[in-house]
């Protein structure tokens, strides 16, 4: 039971991390790699403003220095016409800085004894649990950033930033300032995710400068885990799926984790592994249904009354045309 709470509770709140994964990757089509250097700035800032007595403000400014991070990234991206993925990695690289300086030159900072938004919630809790508690501050976050972000993308600017993503051409015929709504929206994606490391700093009582390693890795298996569950016929249903795939994937690590398959240090390479299968599962559904009409026009073996007669069935759009196959007709 601990070990279901427990992956209950991380996969909702690294499901707000995985908000800010599916805007970029979904609604703009850029892998920004700013993702794994925001979340460790959230999580830094976060530290630093909760050892000041302020645990509140520290979300709130965590949130705010990943959106500048984003926007950051979009300046460089937009602006200087440097390619996306290189745009995340420059920044990325910056931030490791940053994140030192925030941390105070060490690379973890202890948060034991100081009050967060988890042990403040547990002293006010009604009647609940510690564990309890703590869930429903996970499952509060989740919900509250997905039910914002689905209103904000049924807004006019929302749907300016969806249709930037979908084509850029049609937008700039629109007179619409493109290059401001992909500004808008990394600046939104990584202030998601900065707001994850943020909650996962006082949930965890520390801060660490190597927490953001692998965070583009886990969004992504959680985006496209959802998606294989869920679809992706809307934003709305998305952002569900994008929650519900976070919570999959680490109860998927968890169970991996628990039964002593591999070495603590092999976790990366799983990760990557489950990425790998969860991005192939729209291939292989491909080559199945390929291969399932290729073998329904395989040769048909007809039993005559007078001996055996080989056909061959069309398939493709021949079948509905009655077209020619092989010099047989239909």
């Amino acid at each position: 039971m601990t070990l279901f709470i427990g992956s209950l509770q991380l996969g909702l709140l690294y499901g707000v991390m995985v908000l800010g994964i599916y805007i970029s990757f979904r609604i703009l089509n850029i892998p920004d790699l700013t993702a794994e250097g925001s979340f460790t700035l959230g999580l830094a800032v976060s530290a630093a403003c909760t050892l000041s007595g302020h645990p509140f403000l520290g979300l709130l400014a965590a949130m705010a220095a990943g959106s500048l991070a984003g926007s950051f990234t979009g300046f460089l991206h937009t602006c200087l016409g440097i390619h996306p993925v290189l745009t995340g990695i420059l920044t990325m690289s910056g931030l490791y800085s940053v994140n030192m300086l925030v941390l105070g030159g060490t690379p973890n900072l202890a948060l034991m004894g100081r009050d967060t938004l988890f042990s403040l919630a547990v002293s006010a809790g009604a009647g609940l649990d510690k564990e309890m508690t703590r869930l429903c501050v996970a499952l509060a976050a989740a919900g509250l950033s997905a039910a914002v972000l689905a209103w904000f993308f049924r807004t006019r600017l929302g749907l300016y930033i969806r249709a930037t993503g979908d084509n850029g051409d049609m937008v700039r015929a629109s007179s619409i300032h493109e290059k401001r709504m992909k500004l808008i929206a990394l600046a939104l994606s990584n202030g998601l995710t900065a707001l994850c490391g943020g909650l996962i700093a006082q949930y965890q009582s520390f801060a660490d400068i190597s927490s953001g390693v692998g965070t583009l890795v886990v969004g992504l298996a959680s985006v496209i885990i959802g998606e294989a569950l869920l679809g992706r016929r809307s934003v709305t249903l998305g952002l569900c799926s994008s929650i519900l795939g976070s919570v999959v994937y680490r109860y998927i690590i968890a169970v991996a984790t628990r039964a002593d398959w591999f070495p603590a240090y092999m976790l990366k390479l799983v990760s990557a592994l489950i990425v790998t299968l969860a991005l192939a599962l729209p291939a292989l559904g491909t080559m199945t249904e390929t291969y399932r009409i290729r073998r329904q026009g395989r040769t048909a073996v007809c039993i005559s009354g007078t001996g055996m007669e080989t056909a061959q069935r069309p398939y493709g759009p021949a079948a509905g045309r009655g077209g020619r196959h092989n010099g047989i007709h239909a």
